[in-house]
C-alpha cells in the first residue's frame, strides 16, 4: 500500500485500532487474574506460576521478531499483513478458553505450554496489526494519532473483561473456578471477532501487493542479520529501553492490583465495578493529552513529564496510608480518593506510553536510512520483545514481593497482619518509583524529533524519485 497523504480517515483510524483489543484481553487476563487463578483459585505456588508466566514471555518475545520480519518479506495479492489478521484469530480463541479451563490438576508443564500457545498466537495478530501504524502514514502526528486510537481499544477491551469479571463472571466470588471458565470463553469470542473485523474493515485500504524489498538472499542466517541490523539502530535500543522501564512497571502493578484491591484498599464489589470506568476515563483522557503533550515538547519530552507525574500519583496514596495520613482502608473518602488519583496517575501514565509506541513508527524511516529496507514489523517486533520480557519480569518481580510480604494462599483479606500489607506496598512503591524515573531519563536520549523526522522524510522522497529500486515503499 501507499501511506496515507495528510489527515487518515476516521475509519480508517478505528479499524487499525480495533485489533489491538484481542492485545488488550490477553494482557488484562494474564496481568491481572492468571497470577491469581493459578496460585488463589487452583492452589499453584505464587513462584512457579509467576516462573512459567516469565519463561512464556521470553519466548514470546523471540517469536516476536520472526514474526514481524516474515510479515514484512509477505507478499500476497492481499498485502503484507491481511494474511496474519485473518488466518491467527481462531486458533487464539480456542487457545484462550483453553488457558481458563485447565483440565485435570494443574502443574507447571500445563500453566507454560497454554501461555506460550496463546502469547504466539497473539503475536501473529499483534505485530503485523502494530506494524500497520508506520504503514498507513508518515506523519509525525498522525502515527501518534493511529496509537491513540490502538490505545483506546486495546485498553477498552481489556476494561471490558475486567468489568464483565468484576461484575458477571466473578461478583462477590473471585476465587471462584466455575467463573474463570466463562471469563475465558467471553474473551475468546471478543478476541477472534475484533481482530477479524479489524482486517474486513482495513481490507480495502492495506489489500495489494507490495513492492518487492531486497534481500540478504542468506535464508535463515540472512533474516537473523536483518533482523539484528534493524533493532541495532540507536533509535531502537532507546525507544526498546523505556519501553521496557514502563512495561516491567505496568507488569507489577497489573500482577498485583487484585492483591492491592482486596487486601490494601479493601475494595467493595460495587467499587470493583465502577473500578474499570475509572480507568477507561483515564485512558480516554490521556488521548485527548498526547496531542497537546506531544505538540508542546515532542514525543520523548511527553513521555519524560508524565512519566514520574504518573508514579507521584500511583504511590502516593500507598505512603500517605503507610503515614496514617489517609482515611481507613474500605471508606468511602478512601475510595473516592483512591478513584481521583488513579484517575490523575493512569492519565499521565498512558500518556507516556502512547508516547513511547508512536516513537516506534518514527524509527522505521531512521532504520530505511540505515538499511535500504523498511521494517515496520520488525521494529514493531522489537517493541513487543522488549515489552513482553518487561512484563513478564514484572509479573516474576510481582510473585517475589508476595514471597517477600509472606503473604499466605488463600488468606482472608481480614486475618492478613498489617506488617504483611506494609511490606507489599513499600516495596510495591519503591520498585515504581524507580523504574519510572528510569523511563524519563532513558526517554530523553532519544534522538529523532518532529525536525528529524521531517528532514528524513524529505531525505527518502529525494532517493525514492532518484532511484526507484531505492527501496521502501516507494516502488
Amino acid at each position: 500500500m501507499i501511506p496515507i497523504e495528510g489527515r487518515v480517515p476516521t475509519r480508517t483510524a478505528a479499524f487499525a485500532g480495533l485489533g489491538s483489543v484481542a492485545y488488550g484481553i490477553k494482557d488484562n487476563g494474564f496481568s491481572t487474574f492468571l497470577l491469581l487463578f493459578y496460585n488463589q483459585v487452583l492452589g499453584m505456588d505464587a513462584r512457579l506460576v509467576s516462573l512459567a508466566l516469565l519463561i512464556a514471555l521470553v519466548f514470546d518475545g523471540l517469536v516476536d521478531p520472526l514474526v514481524g520480519h516474515v510479515s514484512d518479506r509477505t507478499r500476497t495479492r492481499f498485502g503484507r499483513r491481511l494474511p496474519f489478521l485473518y488466518l491467527a484469530p481462531i486458533p487464539l480463541g480456542i487457545a484462550w478458553v483453553l488457558l481458563w479451563s485447565p483440565t485435570g490438576a494443574p502443574s507447571f508443564a500445563t500453566l507454560l505450554v497454554s501461555a506460550i500457545l496463546v502469547r504466539g498466537l497473539v503475536a501473529a495478530c499483534e505485530v503485523p496489526s502494530a506494524a500497520l501504524v508506520a504503514e498507513i502514514s508518515r506523519d509525525y502526528d498522525e502515527r501518534t494519532r493511529l496509537t491513540r486510537f490502538r490505545f483506546v481499544f486495546a485498553w477498552g477491551g481489556g476494561l471490558l473483561m475486567l468489568l464483565l469479571a468484576y461484575g458477571v463472571f466473578l461478583p462477590n466470588a473471585m476465587l471462584a473456578r466455575e467463573g474463570y471458565r466463562a471469563f475465558g470463553i467471553a474473551g475468546a469470542i471478543l478476541m477472534a471477532g475484533c481482530v477479524l473485523g479489524s482486517a474486513i474493515g482495513l481490507h480495502r485500504t492495506i489489500a495489494g501487493w507490495p513492492p518487492q524489498q531486497a534481500s540478504s538472499g542468506k535464508g535463515l542466517l540472512g533474516s537473523l542479520g536483518e533482523i539484528r541490523e534493524s533493532f541495532s539502530h540507536p533509535a531502537c535500543l532507546v525507544v526498546m529501553a523505556g519501553i521496557a522501564c514502563a512495561m516491567t512497571s505496568q507488569g507489577i502493578t497489573f500482577a498485583l492490583s487484585n492483591y492491592l484491591y482486596l487486601y490494601v484498599w479493601r475494595f467493595t464489589p460495587t467499587a470493583l465495578q465502577i473500578f474499570p470506568v475509572v480507568l477507561f476515563g483515564s485512558v480516554i483522557g490521556a488521548s485527548l493529552l498526547a496531542g497537546p503533550a506531544q505538540r508542546r515538547w515532542g514525543k520523548a519530552g511527553a513521555v519524560a513529564a508524565t512519566a514520574p507525574l504518573g508514579m507521584l500519583f500511583w504511590v502516593g496514596p500507598l505512603l500517605l496510608r503507610y503515614g496514617d495520613l489517609w482515611a481507613a482502608d474500605g471508606s468511602t473518602p478512601a475510595l473516592v480518593a483512591m478513584f481521583v488519583c488513579t484517575l490523575l496517575a493512569n492519565t499521565f501514565t498512558v500518556t507516556s506510553s502512547i508516547a513511547l509506541w508512536s516513537m516506534v513508527a518514527d524509527v522505521v524511516e531512521a532504520s530505511e536510512e540505515q538499511t535500504g529496507r523498511r521494517s515496520e514489523g520488525t521494529l514493531s517486533a522489537g517493541a513487543f520483545l522488549a515489552s513482553k520480557c518487561a512484563t513478564g519480569l514484572g509479573i516474576f518481580a510481582a510473585g517475589l514481593l508476595l514471597s517477600y510480604a509472606q503473604l499466605q494462599p488463600n488468606a482472608r483479606p481480614d486475618a492478613v497482619p498489617a506488617a504483611v500489607i506494609d511490606r507489599l506496598s513499600l516495596a510495591y512503591a519503591v520498585c515504581t518509583a524507580l523504574l519510572a524515573v528510569a523511563t524519563a531519563l532513558i526517554a530523553r536520549r532519544f534522538p529523532i524529533d518532529r525536525a528529524a523526522h521531517e528532514a528524513r522524510l524529505a531525505l527518502l522522497d529525494k532517493l525514492a524519485h532518484s532511484d526507484p529500486d531505492a527501496g521502501g515503499l516507494h516502488p
